[in-house]
């Protein structure tokens, strides 16, 4: 397992420097925090000690003599332990305990001063290579989805292409498909790229984060298709992506909730259709005379990254699979007493569990998933991130048993760098065949 063992400062730099997607840090805060795990890895063995040292800058400049409120709770969890420390030219430490099971401690901060407010926090981990999830696989899971895809094979491949110039270049082509995804007409749109040169190529499938919206700047990755790879980037709402935003926001209203909807029958809640997909795109891919017939990954992000394991898993023609911080993991976890996946199910409301929504979210779950997968696995994740909590990340990786590979990058939320998306196209060359 690779690690990136560099400190807040030394990150955040470089984070400047190379393009971030989403910051950690607001670009034009006045004030920043710099936290250090005594250890550089910022991981530790369950009865350690974590000293955290603790510093904040104003302009630039140290902050002294403020106070600085701070919780500690478990990942997601709510904070059982609180107190206050005092900055001296900047600067603090905090022993913030130990865990006596796998998992991870969040250090909450919180300073006010001349009527600003500046908050941070940084998670640690204790032993986390060791986490298990809580969810459990139904004893027909794999059948379940066995007799799915034997289903979903029997209606054909279907779909319209038309010719995107906006995103053609002298390297690759750009064609916008919507691909129909059930025999009642359901569709996804994606933009696939394929390169020009009349050679063949590796194909990628790349599913959207979560969310009801467009498929964002498809030029973000056009290395992949202008460096010799085929590659959709796909939408499953059925919604054209050049649709207005009012468009989308009152779709918004409509379908907001999504992952919610017909959760109480596997058979029926929103996401199965979604799974599948996802894996017909993969039809598509290698029906193209392009394709070079060997090489088939998947590869995203968040919700994506979810999509890109279940994808891989349900279709043995997947040579590797990229995700970064998957969502849809472990989702009833918060049932058993710690934090659970995206979208946080039953966080603040257990008692909506019923036994029916927890049955279809155990066939729906993303660490069910990983378990059965086949091909090699690069994942990449943050401790830092609310969103798709650490926790779960490790539960995911945890539970796969092909060659896997991980990019730790402690610092992160729920972001990404340039570098670590540029890290995953290299990955994919090193294991085309």
């Amino acid at each position: 397992m690779k690690k990136l063992n560099l400190t807040t400062l030394i990150i955040l730099i470089a984070c400047v420097c190379t393009g971030v997607r989403a910051e950690n840090y607001p670009s034009r805060s006045d004030c920043l925090w710099v936290t250090n795990p005594d250890h550089a890895d910022w991981l530790y063995e369950t009865g350690d000690s974590a000293v955290i040292a603790v510093e904040l800058y104003r302009y630039g400049m140290p902050v002294d003599g403020v106070e600085v409120s701070y919780t500690i709770g478990d990942d997601m969890l709510p904070a059982d332990k609180e107190g206050k420390l005092m900055l001296k030219d900047g600067k603090a430490k905090v022993n913030i305990g130990t865990m006596t099971k796998p998992g991870f401690r969040d250090l909450r901060l919180e300073a006010n001063f001349d009527g600003h407010k500046s908050a941070h926090h940084v998670k640690v981990g204790f032993s986390p290579e060791k986490l298990q999830p809580y969810v459990k696989e139904p004893a027909d899971f794999v059948g379940f989805w066995q007799k799915a895809v034997e289903e979903d094979k029997k209606f054909p491949l279907t779909y319209t292409i038309e010719p995107v110039e906006k995103y053609t270049t002298d390297k690759m082509t750009c064609q916008l498909v919507k691909l129909q995804i059930t025999p009642e007409g359901k569709s996804m749109y994606g933009y696939l790229f394929i390169p020009k040169g009349g050679g063949k190529y590796p194909a990628v499938m790349t599913p959207p984060g979560a969310g009801v919206k467009t498929i964002k700047d498809p030029m973000l990755h056009r290395y992949y298709g202008e460096g010799g790879m085929i590659r959709v980037e796909t939408e499953i709402h059925g919604l054209h992506p050049e649709l207005s935003e009012e468009e989308f926001t009152a779709e918004r209203k409509v379908r907001g909730n999504y992952l919610e909807f017909d959760m109480d029958d596997p058979d029926k809640y929103y996401m199965k259709d979604v799974y599948l997909g996802c894996r017909r795109f993969l039809d598509l891919l290698t029906s193209l005379p392009e394709w070079d017939g060997k090489n088939l990954f998947t590869q995203g992000g968040s919700q994506g990254g979810a999509l890109a394991i279940t994808t891989a898993m349900l279709d043995d023609r997947v040579t590797g699979c990229v995700a970064n911080h998957p969502a849809l993991s472990d989702m009833t976890g918060y049932l058993g007493d710690k934090t659970g996946g995206y979208p946080h199910h039953f966080r603040k409301n257990p008692e909506t569990a019923t036994p029916e929504k927890i049955r279809t979210l155990e066939y729906y779950d993303v660490v069910n998933f990983a378990r059965h997968l086949k091909c090699p696995v690069r994942m990449t994740w943050g401790f830092n991130d609310n969103t798709c909590p650490p926790t779960t990340s490790y539960e995911v990786y945890n539970v796969i048993t092909t060659p896997k590979d991980a990019l730790l990058t402690p610092i992160n939320e729920h972001w990404t760098t340039v570098p670590t998306e540029m890290g995953h196209y290299e990955w994919i060359k090193e294991h085309c065949k």
